[in-house]
């Protein structure tokens, strides 16, 4: 300091407006958490507080992925995403990080990273460190139902957070936590709706089609699979060993369907419905809907080949493809519904598939699937199915 001259003292910090910003709902920023992270960080800043990285970790509750985090630098924009799958709780990486020691005791965590005072041994220091991080706080946000999440703040300053900004985010901590509980509840119904009843299903759950009957009308191309000879299969190798083999069957034929932009919507048992939607002209889901089942024999014929080296018997299926309209809605009792597509074209798909195991050959299509692509089809006649008036002809690739 220069003779004579006196240091200013800070100015105080105010994050009433960022807690009155928080409790409006956070207006002006879109209900997401990778929106609010950078716009809660530039506020608290504003406010005062020397912020210069900020994090957010929250357990999503999806079928992939355990722990989620977003992380935002002052220096960049936006927010970077991390996704840890379900083998990483538990692990020497997980147990090491400040964020277990937070969730398991309820307590915040602090690390001086400035010269001359003592640090806790997180291997997250080591690249605070390199980043010229000075200080670092993690704290808890506990939400109603009782989970523990966290919030981690670092700052470059020299000298670290000054006790009135560790005191300020205190005070905004409830109103954080909040609106951070609101935006991981509604992260997490999709999730839940995006597993169980599909992407397309599930938004119309939650845009509030739930009641019984609400459905719309429809063009789709139509997708039944079974797996054949399931039931002698599963009397053998029991139910856990089966299970097994089933996530492993629907893993290799249903994966190039949702890759395509297909639409699982059901399985009933060792079968699975899906819909490739029909916007205009249906040559295009026709033409993915084929690809998806080459892939899904390209597959699975992978698969048996890895059961053929442990002994393990080959897995035999059938895909059935049709196109038509469909009504796409809910469906069921006054007390439980299942959001699906119904209609002859549903039932058609379900009864070409069934012709798989008769005549020996997979994918089975109807003549409007045929007609819509350009793969070279090999018709196997007509036919009766079941509950069908006129006879149809079947093409195989």
């Amino acid at each position: 300091m220069l003779p004579g001259h006196v240091e200013s003292p800070p100015q105080p910090i105010d994050v009433a407006p960022v807690i009155d910003w928080l409790v409006g709902g956070a207006r002006g920023v879109p209900p997401d958490p990778e929106a609010l992270l950078p716009a809660l960080s530039e506020r608290l800043r504003a406010s005062g507080i020397a912020i210069d990285r900020a994090a957010v970790f929250v357990r999503p509750l999806h079928p992939n992925v355990a722990a989620r985090a977003l992380y935002w630098r002052a220096e960049q924009p936006g927010v970077a995403v991390n996704e840890e799958g379900h083998g990483f709780v538990g692990s020497d990486e997980h147990l090491a990080s400040p964020i277990h020691r937070v969730t398991r005791t309820r307590g915040e965590v602090r690390v001086r990273l400035h010269a001359g005072e003592p640090v806790e041994t997180f291997p997250v220091v080591a690249d605070l460190r390199v980043g010229g991080y000075t200080d670092y706080l993690i704290v808890p946000l506990e939400f109603v139902d009782g989970d523990v999440h966290a919030l981690s703040v670092a700052t470059r300053r020299e000298g670290g957070f000054r006790d009135d900004e560790i005191a300020a985010l205190r005070r905004a901590l409830p109103a954080v936590t909040r609106m951070t509980e609101i935006l991981a509840m509604r992260r997490k119904s999709a999730n839940i709706l995006d597993a169980y009843l599909g992407r397309e299903a599930g938004a119309k759950v939650l845009q509030g089609r739930i009641r019984r009957g609400d459905a719309e009308r429809i063009h789709a191309v139509i997708w039944f699979c079974d797996l054949r000879e399931s039931t002698v299969l599963a009397d053998a190798i029991g139910p856990e060993r089966f299970l097994a083999t089933l996530n492993d069957y629907f893993e290799c034929v249903l994966s190039p369907v949702m890759a395509r932009g297909g639409e699982v919507l059901s399985f009933v048992g060792d079968a699975a419905l899906a819909i490739f939607r029909v916007d205009a002209d249906p040559s295009g889901p026709a033409t993915q809907a084929v690809d998806a089942a080459r892939e899904a024999i390209a597959s699975m014929r992978e698969l048996n080949a890895r059961r053929a080296a442990q002994g393990a018997p080959a897995l035999r299926f059938g895909i059935g493809l049709h196109v038509g309209d469909v009504l796409f809605g809910n469906v069921g009792t006054s007390a439980r519904v299942a959001f699906t597509v119904v209609g002859p074209a549903t039932n058609e798909a379900a009864r070409i598939e069934s012709m798989c195991k008769v005549l020996d050959a997979t994918p089975l299509v109807s003549a409007a699937i045929a007609a819509h692509t350009r793969f070279a089809w090999k018709t196997l006649g007509t036919h009766r199915l079941r509950g069908v008036d006129a006879p149809v002809e079947l093409y195989t690739l």
